[in-house]
C-alpha cells in the first residue's frame, strides 16, 4: 500500500494551502501598496501647493515638480547602477584573492 502522505488529494491540499497562502500574502502586499499610493498622492498635492505659493503659477509649480520627479528618477537609476558596480567589484576582488592564494 502506499504512504497516505503522498496520496494526490494531501499533495492537492498541501498545494493548496500553499497557494492560498501566498494568495493572501499577495493581497496584503497590494493593500500595503494602495495606501503608500495614496500617501504619495497627497504628499504630490501638497508640493504643487507649496511650490505654486512660491512661484505664483501652476505651471511653473508642475514644471518644477516634474523636474524634481526626473532627478529622483535619476537618482535611483544611479544608486542602482552603483550597486551593480559594487558587486562587480567584489567580484573581480574575490577573483584576485582566489589567485593570489594558489600562488
Amino acid at each position: 500500500m502506499s504512504n497516505t502522505e503522498d496520496s494526490p488529494r494531501v499533495l492537492h491540499q498541501e498545494a493548496f494551502q500553499r497557494l492560498e497562502g501566498s494568495v493572501n500574502a499577495l493581497l496584503d502586499r497590494v493593500h500595503g501598496l494602495g495606501g503608500r499610493v495614496r500617501e504619495a498622492e497627497t504628499r504630490r498635492a501638497e508640493a504643487q501647493e507649496l511650490v505654486k505659493r512660491f512661484t505664483g503659477d501652476l505651471d511653473e509649480a508642475d514644471r518644477l515638480l516634474t523636474r524634481v520627479r526626473e532627478l529622483e528618477e535619476e537618482n535611483a537609476d544611479l544608486r542602482a547602477r552603483l550597486g551593480q558596480g559594487r558587486v562587480t567589484v567584489e567580484r573581480l576582488l574575490a577573483r584576485v584573492r582566489f589567485l593570489e592564494e594558489g600562488r
